[in-house]
């Protein structure tokens, strides 16, 4: 007798099941209360999403600022020219700056009368 007693359950239950269809959440509910049901399960879906997507901006921020953290600090820059303090040191600069320059231009004269020296010279 026990064996036969959820056989005669589940056939008495039977008619009920296939009355409704598949995949309806609630079948006793009314059409707006499946609608209501339907409208806050999907906030609830897109209110999870944007939560991920707060929480995967956060985290992408604190990342860069992490990667940006751990990068090597520029070199730093190369000290300014000094200033000169006294007019003394300055025309001293000047006279060396004037000495080098002649001196450079003795050598290309050089350079330039020995080159001048193979070509012929143009009639005046």
């Amino acid at each position: 007798m026990r064996p036969l007693l959820p056989l005669l359950i589940l056939s008495l239950a039977t008619p009920a099941l296939a009355q409704t269809r598949p995949g309806e959440p609630y079948p006793q509910m009314s059409v707006g209360e499946r609608h209501r049901y339907e409208m806050d399960r999907l906030r609830a879906i897109n209110d999870g999403q944007a939560a991920l997507a707060r929480q995967q901006a956060t985290q992408s921020r604190l990342t860069v600022l992490e990667l940006e953290a751990a990068r090597r600090p520029a070199p730093p820059l190369p000290a300014p020219t000094p200033y000169v303090p006294s007019p003394e040191q300055e025309r001293a600069e000047r006279e060396a700056a004037t000495t080098r320059r002649e001196a450079t231009q003795d050598a290309v004269g050089q350079i330039d009368d020995w080159l001048d020296r193979g070509r012929p010279q143009p009639p005046r």
